[in-house]
């Protein structure tokens, strides 16, 4: 176990300002496209997580010139002629993120590539990705059968392919977008549930050859081989971690946070509408048209249903709106969390575990978590289980419950947000 520990206590508002990291998706798909676009590319406000700073790393190794430091201004000197194929293994870290997409960045070219991770990216699921890519043309191969990393990926060659990912992920899309930069024909990606649009959004900025269409609840892309131009880009606010702000002032009495710059685009808001519906007292000052500073005031709150359809778009939230839950009058079911199982943690029973440690009732039914309000939450001793969400929602837990509450594994958090700690400290 890491020795880490961070310690909260509770009953101190949470006033004031704060400007989250950027947005972590953004970051690391911000960094592939200008690797892969033809000239130099400015990127403003990437996230400073570990994470990300894992992919700024691995396009260096694949011969893009990275001038900067993260998460100041970093230019990326990109294009054909700086990639070549990697003198060593691509590491990682913890960030399965930038493994998917790194395995559809680098099938588009002809090289072997071989991408590891760290413990618990070893246990994630690659076949999501694989599968595509082996249909494209990409010889890939991992443990059991490429299920599981480390991957070896040998790419060129590719055809386009008419896709439907049998589960909602923004990061399957994204993977097989990449690869589709450099494929011989049309990629067409067909999604009955709609993901994040970072990459779709990012690639039209670019000037690729890509057209989306909306379609039920869903939507359509298809892309055509495309030469992309550089990008000039500001990353806004990442909306999963101002999600711990955004809890944390609406369940500890007296608190008022304001957390400037966030995107809250298609398929990044959903947090939102569910604390909405909990009776949550936020208000959104718009700053453009996927961009604002969100205002988060206590109130009182009653419990939901987050069903399953719900689900991809707050998937990364979902261990923070747990607390939200347990500090809610009323029973909350999140419905169909099958995904959250194959996360850094299975954040199912992680978060069922933790939260119970600080006196909140919660339950799981299948791949339904179940958590019943109107306890008061008490101060204890908690793990992170080397998952970064999960140490950061207890860390608010912590800050309603009574007493202190101690976080073991806290260096978790340094794959997404290392300044968490000094954040909630301007806030109290």
């Amino acid at each position: 176990m890491s020795a880490a520990v961070f310690e909260v206590g509770g009953g101190v508002a949470l006033r004031g300002r704060v400007r989250v990291p950027g947005d972590k998706s953004i970051s690391h798909r911000a960094l592939l496209l200008a690797a892969r676009a033809e000239g130099r590319s400015r990127l403003t406000g990437l996230s400073d997580g570990d994470d990300v700073v894992r992919t700024a790393a691995a396009i260096g190794a694949l011969g893009a010139h990275v001038d900067g430091r993260v998460p100041e201004t970093v230019h990326v000197d990109g294009g054909p002629r700086w990639l070549r194929e990697p003198e060593s293994v691509v590491d990682v870290g913890n960030s399965a993120t930038a493994m998917r997409l790194l395995a559809g960045f680098v099938a588009a070219f002809d090289w072997l590539t071989v991408l590891q991770g760290d413990s618990s990216v070893a246990r994630r699921p690659m076949a999501r990705v694989v599968e595509p890519l082996r249909r494209m043309g990409a010889g890939v191969d991992g443990r059991q059968g490429g299920t599981l990393s480390p991957l070896v990926v040998r790419g060129g060659g590719l055809a386009g392919i008419d896709y439907t990912p049998p589960v909602p992920s923004a990061q399957v899309k994204s993977a097989v977008l990449l690869a589709g930069l450099g494929a011989a024909e049309e990629t067409v990606l067909r999604e009955p549930v709609l993901t994040r649009m970072h990459t779709e959004e990012l690639l039209s900025v670019c000037g690729a050859k890509v057209e989306v269409t909306r379609e039920g609840h869903g939507q359509v892309i298809r892309l055509r081989p495309s030469t992309l131009s550089p990008l000039a880009l500001e990353v806004p606010g990442d909306p999963s971690h101002a999600a711990f702000w955004v809890v944390a002032a609406s369940i500890v009495p007296g608190s008022e946070v304001v957390v400037e710059r966030v995107y809250v685009g298609p398929g990044r808001s959903g947090f939102l509408d569910v604390l909405g519906r909990m009776g949550a007292a936020l208000e959104l000052q718009w700053q453009d048209d996927t961009t604002a500073d969100i205002v988060a005031r206590h109130s009182p709150l009653v419990g939901t249903e987050v069903t399953g359809a719900e689900v991809p778009g707050v998937v990364d939230e979902i261990p923070v709106l747990a607390v939200a839950a347990a500090m809610a009058e009323g029973e909350t079911r999140f419905r169909d969390l099958a995904e959250l199982r194959v996360k850094e943690s299975d954040r199912v029973a992680t978060v069922r575990a933790e939260l119970s440690a600080v006196g909140a009732r919660v339950e799981t039914a299948g791949d339904d978590l179940v958590v019943t309000g109107g306890t008061r939450l008490r101060g204890a001793a908690v793990r992170s289980h080397g998952d970064h969400r999960v140490a950061m929602a207890m860390a608010v837990a912590g800050l309603a419950a009574e007493g202190r509450t101690r976080v073991e594994g806290w260096d978790a958090v340094a794959t997404s947000y290392p300044a968490f700690a000094a954040d909630l400290g301007r806030l109290r």
